[in-house]
């Protein structure tokens, strides 16, 4: 970020300059859906999967043809390239696929040139003692800063001028959700969901549409000879963090006579739709505009106008509705980032979720649930359908992952590591999503102590009455009938663990202490941000 605090949103193209730091492999995004990163050891040095192999000519020789020798060696070298490559699928089709699975830049393959003393090498990762070192580092190099530059507003304007334009600065007064009347210019009798991505992609997007379009031109309101549609953004969000309660949460909430929500759960908007990112196996598609976000509101929207018919003035006529949106992406998903945005300090992304969502609505509220790391890690491994999961493979995955991590804190921030898309990618298990503290302080850093409610899934599974009040209180939602109440708070759980996972038993004892060790310092920073010892996650019981 230069000193104008400004952010490039644009995808890079690998110049012929090459004075771009981060830039696109390949001429087309199309490449992306057939690449992934992995690392490989060469010589006790992690080189990219990627990297570029030069080739020398060499003089023409006199004799035509190959000789007898020349032929067997380079028989050879192509057996051995066969070999690897091979050995490089299985890897790939038996892995994790729970990642962003976007090719990195070839220039972020650079943060990991150099691993410092604790070199990764897959032999080691079964070495107890070594990867309790590598923790010990990590513990060492583990510092906060919170005085992230912020960028500003025209910067963010200028790196997303079609959203600002869309988005206005004030909303409708005496309503509680942020909406607005937004002229509508297209013709009455075509789909006005015909272009949206999510309809595309979705068939439960598709169901609701349908919907949708039969009940569009009986809200539309006509005015001055024009006509407006209300458009209306979320007045919460439930942005973390995943295997943490967040789909229980949200299935209570929904049950609230005053709250509405989109028709699923997460639509990853601001952290993946937003940049063309459809699904994670998959490379960049077409960016979902502004708009294909906004109409996945206009349901909870036509309740909140009510029947304009009725209506002659067109104020809103269930103003006390609410929306909300929850996407267990949006506390902590930045991997695009390097694709996207220039001028970037330390390897530390210039703009970040939170900067877009506050100068669009600076007085959102925000959910947040957390979950003993260390329990929340090994859910998320079990969630994801991967081969020959046990304990002992998550073990493994585990010391891999710490020692890529370690590897990158040898030359970057710890803040730098926990954001850089390469490292995210290429551990095989997602540890720094655990990293709470990081996520939070920037989020801290744009928006009120007061928008933020931080909750534990503990508390919640052992108190489900106490919790939901305290989101009740926080949303401003009024009082319901005992009947409702109780069919909110004494539903069962959502989304319980498969009984096939549960058969797995629990992680090996030493995984537990080895990622004890490691969140540590980061839970101790946690609780004396919240004020709250409970988020050291000392005395609970697994859930």
């Amino acid at each position: 970020m230069d000193a104008a605090g400004s952010c490039s949103m644009t995808p890079h193209r690998v110049a012929d300059t090459m004075d771009c730091r981060y830039s696109l492999l390949g001429s087309s995004a199309d490449d992306y859906g057939r690449q992934r990163p992995l690392l490989l050891q060469v010589d006790e040095a992690p080189v990219g999967l990627f990297a570029i192999l030069e080739v020398k000519r060499e003089a023409p020789r006199r004799r035509g043809g190959l000789s007898c020798f020349s032929k067997l060696r380079l028989h050879g070298v192509l057996f051995g390239v066969a070999v690897i490559f091979f050995i490089m699928a299985s890897y790939i089709l038996t892995g994790d696929k729970k990642g962003l699975l976007l090719t990195p830049s070839p220039y972020h393959f650079g943060t990991l040139v150099s691993p410092g003393p604790l070199t990764f090498n897959l032999s080691s990762v079964k070495d107890q003692a070594h990867v309790k070192l590598v923790v010990k580092s990590i513990a060492s190099k583990v510092e906060f800063d919170s005085s992230r530059q912020l960028p500003e507003l025209k910067a963010l304007v200028n790196s997303e001028p079609h959203m600002f334009s869309v988005i206005p600065r004030k909303f409708l007064p005496g309503v509680k959700s942020p909406c607005w009347y937004e002229e509508y210019a297209g013709n009455t009798t075509s789909d006005p969901y015909r272009t949206n991505s999510y309809a595309r992609y979705s068939w439960r997007f598709r169901t609701m549409f349908q919907h949708l379009r039969s009940t569009f031109r009986e809200h539309l309101i006509r005015r001055g000879g024009k006509l407006y549609r209300m458009r209306c953004l979320p007045y919460f969000y439930i942005i973390g963090q995943p295997k943490c309660g967040t789909t229980d949460l949200y299935d209570r909430l929904r049950l609230h006579p005053d709250v509405k929500f989109t028709t699923f759960k997460e639509p990853h908007w601001w952290t993946r739709k937003r940049f063309g990112i459809i699904r994670l196996n998959e490379g960049f598609h077409d960016r979902y505009p502004v708009e294909d976000f906004l109409d996945l509101f206009d349901h909870a929207a036509y309740q909140i106008q009510g029947n304009p018919a009725a209506n002659a003035n067109g104020s809103p006529r269930q103003a006390n509705i609410i929306i909300g949106e929850a996407s267990a992406s949006t506390m902590w998903d930045n991997n695009a980032w390097v694709y996207f945005y220039d001028n970037t300090t330390g390897g530390e992304p210039p703009c970040l979720i939170q900067d877009f969502v506050h100068a669009l609505q600076p007085d959102a509220r925000f959910i947040v649930m957390l979950r003993d790391p260390v329990e929340r890690l090994y859910s998320d491994y079990l969630y994801f359908g991967i081969a020959n999961k046990s304990a002992e493979d998550f073990h493994e995955k585990v010391s891999e992952s710490l020692q890529l991590f370690e590897g990158c804190l040898a030359e970057f921030t710890m803040r730098s590591c926990v954001y850089n898309t390469t490292v995210n990618n290429a551990m095989p298990v997602r540890l720094q999503v655990g990293v709470y503290i990081v996520f939070l302080m920037d989020w801290l850093s744009v928006f009120g102590h007061e928008q933020l409610l931080v909750l534990r899934l503990e508390d919640h599974a052992s108190n489900r009455k106490y919790t939901m009040h305290k989101v009740f209180d926080f949303l401003h939602l009024g009082p319901l009938t005992k009947e409702i109440e109780a069919e909110i708070t004494r539903s069962p759980a959502s989304n319980a663990r498969r009984p096939a996972d549960k058969n797995l038993g629990p992680m090996l004892p030493i995984t537990k202490e080895i990622l004890r060790d490691f969140y540590k310092p980061f839970n101790e920073k946690l609780a004396k941000v919240l004020r709250n010892d409970s988020f050291l996650w000392e005395n609970d019981s697994k859930l």
